[in-house]
């Protein structure tokens, strides 16, 4: 048996060759992996920096692909559900490193002695996580989740919050689709002070309308990813290379549920995953020194240099170098 996986997953690869013996573990660059390296493998485990489509498992023998994240738009699910590959993703596994993200984040762009209203769009895992900080904090708190008919409609949640953050799925159709769900027309009606936060998917915001808006934001998901935009990073308040749920525990937990879906899929005996201390920052202040370094890295590698770097080198360098808090 083959498993062919990212290599920034952790603790993956030691785990399964621990205790799976017999079986071979592949660990690839997540933009490295093509058909010809999963053409013998017989599971597949990525991150979102692979797209999972026909053109990179036809042909192949996978039968169980597992992707380490809450989100699983990277992965045509229809086409592995018409030829029998299952998939998996693992919801809730960094909802608490999200929600403590977003909790830093109106540590450091709001004043605590303000009566502040917080909208919460999308309210699954990491939403009602952080509906229920915000309440703790003293925030009055608006729900909006179309799908569990839930809360205020979104009209309410622009006119009458302070603040505004998405936790939604990325979906282009279907009765609730989420793509550029916060546009020129949701952002018009929003007040002149608010401020969008968005750790969910990039195609959630339409940022060209945020820029129009001159709106505050908070971004660590970004339109086409790692491509960012030069000039919406310059904009945000603050500016993170998609790690809100990068920690420690919503890493293992991510492993583990990875792990758990393979061994019920193949009868293997379950792994329990534990985690190694950490060494990452977990210090009051560490969304501003994130932002501060992706903004640096991105006005030095938008000069017009031949050697320079690219925006989506040094978008992907700072992510892969991040320490997890």
């Amino acid at each position: 048996m083959k498993i062919v996986i990212d290599k920034e997953i952790p603790y993956f690869a030691s785990c399964v060759t621990t205790h799976w013996p017999d079986v071979q573990v592949c660990a690839l660059d997540g933009l490295s992996i093509n058909a010809a390296a999963v053409q013998d493998a017989d599971v597949l485990v990525v991150r979102t920096r692979t797209k999972v489509d026909e053109n990179l498992l036809r042909g192949s023998r996978v039968h169980l692909v597992c992707t380490a994240t809450i989100g699983f738009d990277h992965i045509d699910t229809a086409y592995c559900d018409r030829s029998g590959i299952r998939w998996t993703a693992c919801p809730g596994c960094n909802a608490q490193a999200v929600c403590n993200y977003i909790e830093e984040a109106l540590l450091e762009t709001s004043s605590p002695d303000t009566p502040l209203t917080l909208g919460v769009v999308g309210v699954g895992h990491v939403g009602s996580k952080v509906a229920e900080m915000a309440g703790r904090r003293g925030l009055r708190v608006l729900l909006n989740d179309p799908p569990k008919c839930l809360g205020v409609d979104l009209s309410t949640i622009a006119r009458e919050c302070d603040i505004i953050t998405f936790h939604t799925p990325l979906t282009h159709d279907g009765p609730y689709p989420t793509w550029h769900l916060c546009d020129a027309s949701f952002l018009s009606q929003t007040k002149s002070s608010a401020i969008i936060i968005n750790a969910a998917r990039g195609g959630v915001i339409d940022e060209q309308a945020l820029l129009k808006s001159n709106r505050r934001f908070v971004l660590d998901t970004w339109e086409n990813e790692p491509d960012i935009s030069p000039e919406v990073v310059a904009r945000a308040e603050r500016a993170s290379m998609h790690i809100a749920g990068y920690s420690l525990e919503g890493k293992r937990n991510a492993t583990q549920m990875c792990l758990d879906a393979i061994a019920d899929t193949f009868a293997l005996p379950k792994i329990t995953v534990s985690i190694e201390p950490s060494d990452g920052d977990s210090t009051p202040g560490w969304l501003s020194r994130i932002s501060s370094a992706l903004k640096n890295a991105v006005q030095v590698s938008t000069q017009v240099t031949k050697n320079m770097i690219t925006v989506s080198e040094s978008f992907e360098r700072l992510r892969k170098n991040y320490l997890l808090r």
